[in-house]
């Protein structure tokens, strides 16, 4: 028996909002080596009210825009979040499809579905409601379109190309949320966008040092579009200390639900995180014990093959996780608000990630993460004004 599905095979791009145009430029082509490959056109900008650039690094396609006028929706969004991701976009086999789909599981539409003919080829398109806070969901069908989207023009290479990335960029291994309560997120890419159970976790800092005045914690799940292999992770604080945990300052700081970070697919982590510390990337830093341990904990974790020197991963601070001989190695950056010292610039941060056939996310590599923001958030309240 075939199994009902949504007809996505990946993602299209993602919308991200700033003030600061010029800053979000010098960011994704000095320091990412994203290439600029299209803009929207002069009525466009116009007609929409903000000015908007995409961004591309082989098949990760990233449209930022700025608002120009009060009434456009960069500008609304701005007036309840600082900088941070608006919109989520997919591409689908047939939007026909992937309507009928939404409307008979109770997918709530923001607008009616958008068809454009152009240069030989169709653009159609349609927008759907999540309990992500603000974040909209695009669901995005192309026969031969030329451009990134209606009102867009080519520039650079071109949105057709997939730009070369000096850092081994090449497409987006999962998306990971924050709300403060994830069931509602969890039942929704259940019942409506019919996606599955694919990992889970749930990890508390007194696991590791109970009885302490102060701590935090998360559960985190995984689901997934088993037909399109694309994954969403969704993590919710846990008590005690609710309210201090991480997720709940994410959530505070984001005003609301939303997008904490995007993680990107590169070929060789080492040489990636190298240079892009170079450029001046900060990443989050690892405890040493995380390192003085991880030789007995991957013999315990049954892996034996990992191919870098273990020095290297320390000195760059690259995590590892996995087992039976399949690993993965991640890193994350320090989030926008602490990179700009500026509050606007959002808590939203990138993810790198290198896969060795593990298809996980690293529990302990989670841990690690968790204990590591911890420290990060603590030094910044520490800060002084």
């Amino acid at each position: 028996m075939n199994r009902e599905h949504l007809g996505i095979t990946g993602y299209d791009s993602f919308h991200f909002v700033v003030e600061h145009i010029d800053r979000s430029r010098d960011f994704y082509e000095k320091k990412f080596d994203f290439k600029e490959v299209a803009r929207a056109g002069s009525e466009l900008t116009t007609r929409s009210g903000q000015e908007s650039v995409v961004f591309g690094a082989g098949d990760v396609r990233v449209c930022i825009s700025t608002p120009i006028r009060q009434d456009c929706k960069a500008s609304r969004y701005l007036k309840r979040h600082p900088a941070g991701v608006m919109s989520l976009g997919f591409r689908v086999k047939n939007l026909d499809d992937t309507i009928a789909f939404l409307e008979k599981r109770g997918g709530t539409f923001l607008a009616d579905p958008v068809e454009i003919k152009e240069g030989g080829g169709t653009y159609r398109s349609v927008e759907i409601a999540t309990p992500l806070g603000d974040v909209a969901f695009r669901f995005v069908e192309k026969n031969n379109f030329p451009q990134f989207a209606p009102g867009f023009v080519d520039t650079g290479e071109g949105n057709a190309s997939r730009p070369a990335n000096r850092y081994g960029i090449t497409s987006i291994d999962h998306i990971t949320s924050n709300g403060l309560t994830m069931q509602p997120i969890i039942a929704w890419y259940r019942d409506v966008l019919g996606f599955e159970p694919f990992w889970e976790i749930s990890f508390h800092t007194n696991d590791i040092a109970a009885g302490r005045a102060s701590g935090s914690g998360l559960r985190s799940i995984v689901m997934w579009d088993p037909e399109s292999g694309v994954k969403f992770a969704t993590n919710e604080p846990l008590r005690p200390f609710f309210r201090d945990s991480q997720i709940t300052k994410f959530v505070e700081d984001n005003g609301g639900n939303g997008v904490q970070h995007i993680a990107f697919a590169v070929t060789n982590i080492l040489r990636s995180v190298e240079e892009l510390s170079e450029r001046g990337v900060e990443f989050l830093s690892s405890p040493p014990q995380y390192y003085r341990d991880l030789p007995d904990r991957l013999a315990k974790l049954g892996i034996t093959n990992v191919r870098e020197e273990l020095r290297e991963l320390e000195r760059l601070q690259i995590l590892v996780d996995g087992a039976n001989d399949r690993y993965m190695l991640q890193i994350f950056m320090r989030e926008a608000s602490v990179l700009y010292d500026e509050q606007r610039a959002g808590p939203f941060f990138y993810e790198i990630i290198q896969r060795a056939g593990d298809p996980g996310f690293g529990y302990g590599n989670f841990r690690a993460l968790f204990e590591s923001i911890e420290r990060a958030q603590k030094s910044e309240s520490e800060r002084p004004a």
